[in-house]
């Protein structure tokens, strides 16, 4: 009779566990489905996306490179053509007019478009401000929930499982210490081991479900997987070029470097020759001191 009340409160556990993992992978997966339709209808502008991934400078410095208006060579120092120093001429989308005044500023000086997007106060707060209209008009995107200790469902959770391990262990427990009789006992203990079999995997399906059913960084994932049209048209050599100038923080300055003054370096030069003459003084003055020393009482 035992036996029989085990392998019905062991199946019952069971169907409810697995009920709820049923469950939750039917919402799971309903709401990734949501996320991943919802990225997908998002309405990009090329210069958003690159802005959303951090490579709006370069795909600005691609589109004035088509444009004719900036050069940029092997080393990643980016010039003016004349096309981009007649002032009547501005390319239409925000992001090249803003890094083709910033050049403009450092003309003739050649200056990297690292060191534009690193230092240059005027073309970030164009940027930003481009940046922060353009996010004012995303819908927004529901994520998928991360259960953490933070959160009560995740405390539910720790205790269910703590319940369900102490369910379990005393069946185990009571199957072990009471010995079935008869056929009919046999099969309650045997089913009564199989719900617990089932049991010993719930942890394992539960993981399962939220691998499966895991969206990851879905706008991060399209972003990714698009190219700003600008930095598709160039060829290997102008990509290398324009990526060379963007990782270039601090060798092109423009006119931000730093030009050592003539009279400076002068007087550095003279300070050098006063130390240098102050140094050679007290080694003088030594050796005097220590030929008085040599010509005392006994030398004299």
């Amino acid at each position: 009779m035992l036996q029989l009340v085990l392998a019905v409160s062991v199946v019952v556990v069971a169907v409810a566990v697995y009920g709820g993992l049923g469950l939750r992978w039917w919402w799971r997966a309903r709401l990734r489905r949501g996320i991943l339709a919802r990225v997908a209808a998002l309405d990009l502008e090329p210069y958003h996306a690159a802005a959303l991934k951090q490579e709006k400078t370069e795909a600005a410095a691609a589109e004035l490179m088509l444009g004719g208006y900036l050069e940029i060579d092997g080393e990643g120092a980016a010039r003016l053509t004349e096309a981009g120093r007649e002032a009547g001429r501005i390319p239409v989308e925000a992001a090249p007019a803003a890094l083709l005044e910033a050049v403009r500023r450092h003309d003739p000086e050649p200056v990297s478009i690292g060191w534009i997007d690193w230092s240059d106060e005027e073309y970030q707060a164009r940027c930003f401000a481009y940046r922060s209209e353009r996010d004012a008009l995303l819908p927004a995107i529901p994520r998928m929930p991360d259960w953490d200790g933070r959160q009560p469902w995740a405390c539910c959770g720790c205790v269910g499982f703590v319940l369900l391990v102490c369910f379990w262990l005393l069946v185990a427990e009571m199957l072990v210490i009471v010995p079935p009789h008869g056929l009919r006992e046999w099969s309650a203990a045997v089913v009564a081991a199989a719900g617990l079999a089932a049991l010993w995997f719930a942890p394992a399906g539960g993981r399962a479900v939220r691998a499966r059913t895991e969206c990851g960084d879905a706008l991060g994932d399209r972003l990714r997987a698009e190219t700003h049209p600008a930095m598709a048209a160039l060829d290997e050599r102008q990509r290398l070029h324009v990526l060379t100038s963007a990782g270039d923080r601090d060798r092109w300055r423009g006119v931000d470097g730093f030009v050592p003054d003539e009279d400076e370096g002068e007087g550095e030069d003279e300070s050098e020759e006063d130390d240098e003459d102050e140094w050679w003084g007290w080694v003088d003055a030594y050796h005097y001191r220590a030929a008085d020393h040599e010509d005392g009482p006994d030398g004299s």
